[in-house]
């Protein structure tokens, strides 16, 4: 979901920075992308803040996130996640319970350039989780409260195309330990160990101001206790001026943690300087 920050937050060309994706880095809502947070060039630092809120009914997932850009090079990161267990706690007993996460994210370009090279901006990441409420994912088969997810990625916007559109594409590699992201802890007890997953955004811009595209992020099953199921949503970037963006998507997230048929709509804002 490429779009906008203030224009004193950096000289990078419009439609070249992201939204913040739920784990608190550059990208699209469900996929981090090669890009580096904000519009800042090789002396520019930018600082960006988001709100994110999923809600299926069953499940109701809020982050917030900040992060800052330094020189179009290097991003750092922090997310504070909330996964309010709405159908499943009063379920086993426990009415209220809520799973909290807190992701650092680290991000450095190894190389090319989203715009002007032939070849895509790449980019290298880490994640560092921490999961907050431990006791449910224990019970259920996680083995570690911590996990560190590294992944590759691949971001190119092509100007004109498709149909005279300007079109982007990202594909990323992520090595994983974690069951729901993390929410559910590290580390599952089947023995499946480190996964390496594929994760994907395409889209369009349909004119300067807004976006159209979808996300797909795999996951593979670490817990006996559940089949996790890969995510997918199509979402809709508008940008309004240089300060705020707003992000509406509608995400299909499958089985979570024994609940079937979890879909529901995804609500961004974000704003930075």
């Amino acid at each position: 979901m490429i779009t906008t920050q203030p224009a004193d937050a950096g000289s990078r060309q419009l439609g070249t920075g992201a939204v913040t994706q739920i784990e608190g880095a550059s990208g699209s809502g469900l996929v981090p992308w090669a890009t580096i947070a904000g519009y800042g060039e090789s002396d520019e630092t930018d600082f960006l803040a988001a709100l994110t809120r999923v809600d299926t009914g069953d499940y109701r997932f809020d982050m917030q996130g900040v992060s800052v850009g330094w020189h179009n090079r290097v991003e750092v990161s922090f997310a504070k996640q909330e996964l309010d267990l709405i159908t499943l706690g009063p379920a086993i007993g426990l009415p209220g319970a809520t799973l909290n996460q807190d992701v650092i994210g680290a991000k450095v370009r190894l190389g090319g350039n989203l715009v002007y090279s032939k070849m895509p901006q790449i980019a290298f990441g880490v994640q560092y989780k921490k999961n907050k409420d431990f006791l449910i994912p224990s019970v259920v088969g996680a083995k570690d409260d911590t996990g560190i997810d590294y992944y590759l990625s691949a971001t190119k916007l092509f100007l004109g195309k498709p149909g005279g559109f300007n079109g982007f594409a990202t594909m990323t590699l992520r090595s994983t330990e974690a069951i729901e992201t993390g929410l559910l802890g590290f580390g599952g007890d089947n023995g499946s160990g480190r996964d390496v997953n594929l994760e994907a955004s395409f889209g369009i811009f349909v004119n300067k101001s807004l976006a159209f595209g979808v996300d797909f992020r795999q996951k593979q099953r670490q817990l006996n206790f559940a089949k996790e199921s890969h995510w997918k949503d199509v979402f809709v970037a508008w940008v309004p001026n240089r300060h705020v963006s707003l992000v509406l998507a509608y995400a299909d997230l499958g089985n979570v943690a024994t609940l079937t048929n979890q879909k529901g709509w995804y609500v961004s804002v974000n704003g930075g300087f």
